[in-house]
C-alpha cells in the first residue's frame, strides 16, 4: 500500500478570538494535513521534533490518537517545544507571534522507509531552515532516489519577507526537486513580488518543475503544467470560522486525490485535465471544510463520510 511521508515542524497552536486565548491545538504546516490524511486512513509517517516536555507529550499522543507514526518524531531533551499564538482577525485569518527553543542537535531520527511511488511532502521554512538544510537534502535526495513523488509547498509567510533575496536560491532548489509546486498567490508575492501567477509560472518555476498549483482564498485554484492552463472555483462558504489550516488541509486534498486516482509519477506527465480537476476538487473540499472549525484538519466524522463516497 502506498503511503505518505511528511517533514516539518510540531507546534502547539494557541488560538486567541477578541485577544482572549480561545483553543489549543496541535498543528504545523505539513502536520496539519498529514492528520487529515491520518484521519482518513492513509498510512502516514511523520519526521519532526518536539522537547521532552508536556507539550511534546500533547503532541505525540495527538500523532498517535490520528494514525501518524511517532517512529520518526526526534524527542530532544534540552529545549522546549515550540509553540504559537495565533490571532484571529476579523475575517478569522490569522496572524503569528512564534516562541521557540531548539538544542544544537536536530532532526536527530533514521531515514524512513520510502517505497516507488509514495508520496513526500515538505515545504515552509523549515525546508529553508540553514540550521537544518543539510539534514533536510538528505531526505530529499532519498525519497528522490526511491522515486517518490515529491510535493513542495513553500508557505512563505510575510514574516520571512525580508529573507526571500538571501532564501531564493534555496527556494529554487527545493522546485527543482519537487515534481508539485503549490502554494498560495501571497507566498509567491512575498517571494517574488509578483501577482501574477501565470508570469510566477513562466518566469520562476517551469524550468525547474512543470507542475504548479496556485490557491487564491475565494478566488479559487489556478493550474498550470507544459500543456495545461486552467481555473476551478472555490467553493461557497456559509461562514468562515478559522483560515488557519486551509492551504495544509489543500495539500492533503490533492495527494488523497493523487492516491484516490492512482496516479503514480510516471503517470504525472500524461495526466489529462479531468483528472487533474477531480484531484483539485479534493484538496477543495478539504480547504472548504476546514474553514469551517477552529481545527487544523478535517473533522473525523468528514473524513468517514468522504471515505465512504470515495
Amino acid at each position: 500500500m502506498r503511503k505518505v511521508i511528511g517533514i516539518g515542524e510540531t507546534i502547539l497552536d494557541i488560538i486567541f478570538k477578541n485577544n482572549q486565548p480561545h483553543t489549543a491545538v496541535p498543528g504545523g504546516s505539513t502536520f496539519n494535513g498529514l492528520i487529515t490524511l491520518g484521519r482518513l486512513g492513509v498510512p502516514v509517517s511523520f519526521i519532526s521534533e518536539v522537547g521532552n516536555d508536556q507539550v511534546g507529550e500533547i503532541i505525540r499522543n495527538f500523532m498517535i490518537e490520528n494514525n501518524l507514526s511517532t517512529q520518526y518524531v526526534d524527542r530532544f531533551p534540552d529545549g522546549k517545544s515550540p509553540i504559537s499564538l495565533a490571532f484571529l482577525g476579523e475575517n478569522n485569518d490569522a496572524s503569528y507571534m512564534f516562541y521557540k527553543e531548539y538544542p544544537k542537535q536536530r532532526l536527530d531520527v533514521p531515514l524512513p522507509e520510502i517505497n516507488e511511488d509514495d508520496i513526500f511532502i515538505f515545504g515552509a521554512y523549515y525546508s529553508l531552515n540553514p540550521a537544518l538544510r543539510k539534514r533536510m537534502v538528505e531526505f530529499l535526495d532519498y525519497a528522490r532516489e526511491r522515486k517518490a513523488i515529491l510535493y513542495y509547498d513553500p508557505n512563505f509567510r510575510k514574516t520571512h519577507a525580508h529573507e526571500a533575496i538571501h532564501l531564493k536560491p534555496t527556494i529554487l532548489e527545493n522546485f527543482e526537486y519537487a515534481d508539485i509546486v503549490r502554494g498560495s498567490d501571497e507566498d509567491f508575492f512575498n517571494i517574488f513580488k509578483q501577482t501574477d501567477t501565470e508570469k510566477v509560472y513562466t518566469d520562476h518555476i517551469q524550468f525547474y518543475c512543470n507542475r504548479f498549483i496556485t490557491t487564491h482564498g475565494a478566488n479559487g485554484v489556478n493550474f498550470y503544467n507544459n500543456k495545461l492552463r486552467c481555473h476551478y472555483d472555490s467553493s461557497p462558504l456559509s461562514s468562515v470560522v478559522s483560515t488557519i489550516g486551509a492551504g495544509d488541509n489543500f495539500n492533503a486534498g490533492i495527494i488523497y486525490g493523487l492516491l484516490k486516482y492512482n496516479v503514480r509519477r510516471c503517470d504525472l506527465d500524461t495526466l489529462p485535465e479531468e483528472t487533474w480537476s477531480r484531484i483539485i476538487r479534493c484538496g477543495i473540499d478539504f480547504a472548504t471544510e476546514v474553514c469551517g472549525s477552529y481545527d487544523n484538519y478535517i473533522s473525523k466524522e468528514f473524513a468517514e463520510s468522504y471515505s465512504r463516497q470515495s
